[in-house]
């Protein structure tokens, strides 16, 4: 059950299978309800209207009078993500939907390629992502994988390079450091950070400069910095550099 207008609008535009889309009884047919409406229509998805009592024991939050009756997230193949050039992220256990949630938003926004998360310890792309995302995870090649160390072995067999966001006396300033590209970030969990084997397998340490007494920040702030250097990064360079 996806909830949340940004969410359904783009879950229509996604690869999923759709069963109903659900409009509370009381919904006011604006703009916003209407394309929702074309687009279910478009896709031949079945149209009803039930008492928002009803929506609000369907959905955990608040679904602004629209649920969509989904199938699961089609995930993508790693292959389809190394093959796609621009910058990919790599989430190292995000155990937060919301964090998790964030940054594919802030990644879609900044043109990220793909999301590459692990199977096991990691938040999945649930109805809470979709709606912590505005729905921006429909539209974003997310691979979840087996191994994430067996993950960076094959995007470096396609000419990737791998960073880490951490800090460390080896660690570069992620502002003036000299970047290669094609390049994959990688995001260390809320309590943890990047693991010791996935910090030794990078290519290189990025740290975000800090001036203020605080001495770190959660992971989606810190990534949402991070991802948006990369993309001014990437827009400044010129071409052939």
């Amino acid at each position: 059950m996806l909830y949340g207008r940004n969410a359904v609008a783009e879950a229509l535009r996604g690869r999923r299978e759709m069963h109903a889309l659900i409009f509370a009884d009381s919904v006011r047919p604006d703009d916003r309800i209407r394309s929702i409406e074309h687009a279910a229509n478009a896709r031949g998805v079945r149209i009803d209207r039930a008492p928002r009592e009803l929506l609000d024991e369907l959905a955990p939050a608040n679904h602004q009078g629209v649920i969509l009756e989904a199938g699961p997230y089609v995930y993508a193949d790693l292959d389809e993500i190394r093959d796609r050039p621009g910058t990919v992220l790599i989430f190292d256990h995000l155990q937060d939907p919301q964090n998790l949630g964030t940054l594919i938003r802030t990644g879609e926004a900044a043109g990220v390629s793909g999301i590459i998360i692990p199977e096991h310890r990691s938040a999945e792309v649930t109805p809470a992502v979709v709606n912590a995302s505005a729905g921006a995870v429909e539209i974003m090649p997310v691979a979840m994988v087996p191994n994430l160390a067996n993950a960076l072995k094959a995007l470096k067999a396609r000419d990737w390079w791998v960073a880490a966001l951490d800090s460390g006396e080896d660690a570069l300033d992620i502002q003036t450091a000299d970047l290669p590209y094609p390049l994959a970030l990688i995001i260390g969990s809320e309590g943890e950070g990047v693991s010791a084997l996935l910090r030794k397998s990078s290519d290189l340490i990025l740290s975000i400069p800090m001036v203020g007494r605080i001495e770190s920040l959660n992971a989606a702030t810190a990534g949402s910095i991070a991802v948006y250097e990369l993309f001014r990064r990437q827009r400044n360079q010129r071409p052939g550099s």
